[in-house]
């Protein structure tokens, strides 16, 4: 088993299941839900371990689920949802009428939960580029010891009953506050004070940190220490008005990390909720390292990987743009900054990329975009429908941060 050193016992993982609780009605997003009791993870081969085919999109993770044997979903995978949650209209599509003690069948492993609720994400489709179909959440994360390999694209997913690191990595203490998982860390400004606090480990933020507003108001970070930009990729969760900022350092036990860039909330990340912390650890920051989530034991490891000193680049057109349509494959322009690339090619709001580079949108996703408007000095030619127009601009993408 590649890095790991594991004894099969005859002992399973106890499951923590608590009164049958009846099935959750649809609610929209942003509603919050109960802590539930820790799944319970069966691996039918006999073994102890499985790895699952996951999907990243950017630095989120999906990974197929089957849902009491029905049609496979994807389902995100995410450190700071209390439940695992499944959308509404897929669970109609799927004709899953019962959701009290679903079983969730994840190639290899089988995962028993108390309850299932439904949940509605209105604009995740818009913002990631791909429809929500459910969530994986602590639920799953506290029954199972998880593994993410964000260089190879792999997850694994590991009986915590057996379970023993036999790696290169570092172990940092993990403490859960309402269910989350929240380290330490410490950071500084380029001009400005060394600062400390404590960080949710959120694997559904794909940004590399999240300061919620708080704590830069409380220590005065905008604007006076940094330059700072208007975020141009909005995610779920970041309200209108938050800007990115360049971090001289970032220290997460005995990893440093230079000139990431943080994004500066307006209220609405997760860590804006408990005025314990400072703010969120996301995907950006995970993507440098193999990072194991155990629970049970209390500890996140992160072992570096190939990625842990790549540059981080800000989306360099200025152009904010949302998926939509048929396939999300209608890619609308909602916001154009001055004094960007985007503004000097003439681009507009309301226009729609057709293409880029001759490439059709239909054989492109927004992360495909994204990533394409993070690489300095590029030039692109985009095909844009204006109303009845359909026009030819050139964009260079330069450096904004």
């Amino acid at each position: 088993m590649d890095r790991r050193t594991a004894t099969l016992l005859t002992a399973f993982l106890a499951a923590a299941v608590g009164s049958v609780l009846r099935s959750a009605p649809a609610v929209k997003a942003g509603e919050t839900f109960a802590q539930q009791p820790a799944a319970f993870a069966q691996f039918p081969s006999g073994g102890s371990a499985a790895q699952i085919p996951a999907r990243f999109v950017d630095n989120l993770i999906f990974l197929p689920v089957h849902v009491n044997q029905s049609q496979p979903c994807l389902f995100e995978l995410d450190s700071t949802a209390a439940a695992s949650l499944i959308d509404p209209g897929r669970a109609a599509e799927l004709g899953i009428a019962d959701l009290q003690m679903p079983l969730l069948n994840l190639s290899g492993v089988d995962i028993s939960l108390a309850t299932l609720p439904e949940a509605v994400k209105k604009d995740f489709g818009a913002l990631v580029g791909r429809p929500y179909e459910g969530t994986l959440g602590n639920d799953v994360f506290a029954g199972t010891v998880i593994e993410v390999n964000y260089a190879r694209q792999t997850v694994q997913i590991y009986n915590p009953a057996v379970f023993q690191y036999s790696g290169h990595g570092k172990s940092v203490h993990m403490n859960l506050t309402g269910g989350v998982p929240v380290v330490h860390a410490r950071f500084n400004v380029a001009g400005g004070k060394a600062l400390e606090g404590d960080f949710a480990v959120n694997t559904a933020r794909n940004a590399s940190f999240v300061i919620s507003e708080k704590f830069a108001q409380a220590h005065r970070l905008i604007p006076s220490h940094m330059k700072t930009i208007p975020i141009t990729e909005p995610e779920p969760g970041i309200g209108e008005g938050a800007v990115l900022g360049r971090m001289r350092e970032f220290q997460i036990g005995p990893f440093s990390i230079a000139q990431s860039i943080a994004v500066f909330s307006r209220g609405n990340s997760a860590a804006d909720g408990d005025a314990r912390l400072a703010g969120e650890i996301g995907g950006g920051v995970l993507r440098r390292f193999i990072v194991t989530f155990d629970y049970p034991h209390q500890q996140i490891i992160f072992d570096s990987s190939s990625e842990y000193r790549a540059d981080e680049f800000e989306n360099m057109s200025g152009i904010s743009i949302v998926a939509g349509g048929p396939g999300l494959k209608r890619f609308e322009v909602t916001q154009v900054r001055r004094g960007t690339p985007g503004a000097d090619a003439g681009i507009q709001k309301g226009d729609v990329i057709a293409g880029i580079n001759d490439e059709a949108a239909a054989d492109l996703s927004l992360a495909d975009i994204h990533k394409l408007f993070r690489q300095p000095a590029s030039k692109y030619k985009l095909l844009i429908q204006r109303d009845t127009q359909t026009l030819t601009v050139n964009i260079q993408m330069r450096h904004l941060l």
